[in-house]
């Protein structure tokens, strides 16, 4: 017997590693450039905090890897016909991490806290328009409204409005950013300055799902250092990708690059009550004097497409616009001597002070003193720049001539694409007009659009908004920044999505 101990222990030591190596702990890694801010998702402002909370917190609809509408908590929805009355049916048997059921009590709970000016959330003006919310029975809930609102599921599918548990609510109060318990499939475990874990929620309610044991947020600032962690495997997905490091990362055959378009749209706003950029000529001769295409080049290095509408492409409701403003330098000089400006003018832009926009700014000053225009570029801390736009009350003593920026419209409707930008109800500190930019047909446009759920209808009032804005020139309309990430080979099921977000719930680690 003592003959046949050693084989059969050296069998059994065998078989456990295999064990060990076939059950081995899926930890998936995202290296990301910056700290998250908060984990309240009503309370934040940022892509990357909004992604952290994504995959623990969940809304009534959510975005698929198209940025389609699907249902998520909600399984159908009916509206009236004035759009100021929807009624939701909602998924039963969920329940959030903390074994609280997911019913329609945490729905009103959750929306009367996002929708309630006096709690100062960030997100409020989701469902500002929320007038009243009823619970009909555990799983039904009615929103009614103030006013028409038919891009209202958008806004729901929002990471703003997702769904905390009502029992952490009450629990942790203000703190709640700090404490997340939702019903996604990753569930809360600590967050410190840099480094956020999350735990698979072995209770999900998606069968088969999550396929990963943990995920990690980890902020590593130093673009280099993030492509190191995912070289030796640290970090399994980083984002997001320098366009100069593109190449480096090519030629890592255990790697691969992802460079998907966006609805990142990317342009300079130009202050319209200011001249000289009152002149509708002189804001149209500086897109004709600007080239689309070297900016995608030098900018992006070519990771990026044109913005042919006010409304990128993959954006809902977008309408490409058929007389464009192509490159053309006579016809950019002639409209400014039309205007009054044969010599053209001095101004200066602002933007913040990171590479990509140091860049973009430098390009544009560039390209405009070729007709003239002399433009001093001012580089601002974030602090600084928020500062300068929202602490002006009125119109008239704004500061802004130009502000090199741009726009992600997360609900992927074409109303957060024009309404908080170009509706001439939308100046700072209400909404995000920089240009205070006033059109009544636009204005006229923008408000039938969310006044009806009917999609034809929504459809043809952006159509006229799109055209009239397009004419009237009040950006200059740069181009739509391409998603670039980079992630080892071994993962998939990780979606980037096209309002610089991810999506983790799907993921897996071979």
């Amino acid at each position: 017997m003592t003959r046949f101990a050693l084989p059969l222990v050296a069998g059994l030591l065998c078989c456990t590693a295999l064990t060990n190596a076939a059950f081995a702990a899926k930890d998936l890694v995202v290296g990301v450039p910056d700290n998250l801010t908060t984990l309240d998702p009503a309370d934040v402002n940022d892509t990357l905090s909004q992604s952290a909370t994504r995959t623990m917190l969940q809304g009534l609809f959510a975005f698929d890897k198209e940025m389609k509408l699907v249902p998520q908590l909600a399984e159908s929805f009916t509206v009236n016909d004035t759009a100021t009355e929807y009624t939701y049916k909602l998924r039963k048997g969920v329940v959030f991490h903390d074994g609280t059921p997911f019913n329609a009590q945490a729905v009103k709970t959750n929306f009367d806290r996002l929708s309630n000016p006096a709690n100062k959330l960030k997100r409020q003006s989701l469902l500002s328009m929320l007038a009243e919310t009823v619970v009909v029975d555990d799983a039904t809930i009615t929103l009614k409204l103030s006013q028409p609102f038919g891009a209202l599921n958008n806004n729901l599918a929002h990471p703003g409005a997702m769904i905390h548990s009502p029992k952490a609510l009450e629990t942790y109060g203000k703190e709640i950013g700090r404490h997340p318990v939702g019903t996604g499939p990753f569930k809360f475990v600590s967050w410190q300055a840099d480094t956020m874990l999350a735990v698979k929620n072995t209770n999900y309610w998606k069968p088969g799902l999550p396929k990963v044991d943990s995920v990690t947020f980890r902020s590593v600032p130093e673009n280099g250092s993030r492509i190191a962690m995912l070289q030796t495997n640290e970090a399994q997905f980083v984002y997001p990708l320098p366009s100069e490091m593109v190449p480096m990362v090519e030629k890592n055959p255990a790697l691969t690059v992802i460079n998907a378009p966006s609805i990142i749209a990317r342009y300079v706003a130009m202050n319209t009550m200011k001249k000289p950029f009152n002149d509708v000529r002189v804001r149209q001769a500086l897109n004709y004097a600007i080239d689309k295409n070297a900016w995608a080049k030098i900018v992006y290095r070519g990771y990026a497409g044109p913005l042919p509408s006010p409304l990128p492409p993959k954006l809902g409701f977008h309408v490409p616009q058929a007389q464009q403003y192509d490159y053309d330098l006579a016809k950019a000089k002639a409209l400014l001597a039309e205007a009054g400006y044969p010599n053209g003018f001095e101004a200066e832009m602002f933007s913040r002070n990171n590479t990509n926009f140091i860049r973009g700014m430098q390009f544009v000053q560039q390209q405009l003193s070729l007709v003239g225009v002399k433009l001093t570029v001012t580089p601002l801390e974030s602090g600084v720049e928020t500062a300068r736009v929202w602490s002006v009350e009125k119109p008239e003593d704004a500061t802004v001539q130009m502000q090199y920026g741009g726009w992600s419209a997360s609900t992927g409707d074409a109303d957060w694409g024009l309404r908080p930008l170009l509706w001439g109800k939308g100046f700072p500190p209400k909404f995000f007009n920089v240009a205070y930019y006033k059109n009544e047909t636009v204005d006229a446009a923008i408000e039938a659009g969310i006044a009806t759920a009917d999609t034809a209808k929504r459809a043809e009032a952006y159509r006229v908004a799109q055209e009239q804005i397009w004419k009237d020139a009040p950006w200059l309309f740069l181009g739509v920044e391409n998603l670039l990430a980079a992630q080892t080979k071994s993962l998939s099921g990780l979606n980037y999505v096209a309002d610089g977000g991810l999506q983790i719930e799907e993921a897996d680690i071979q």
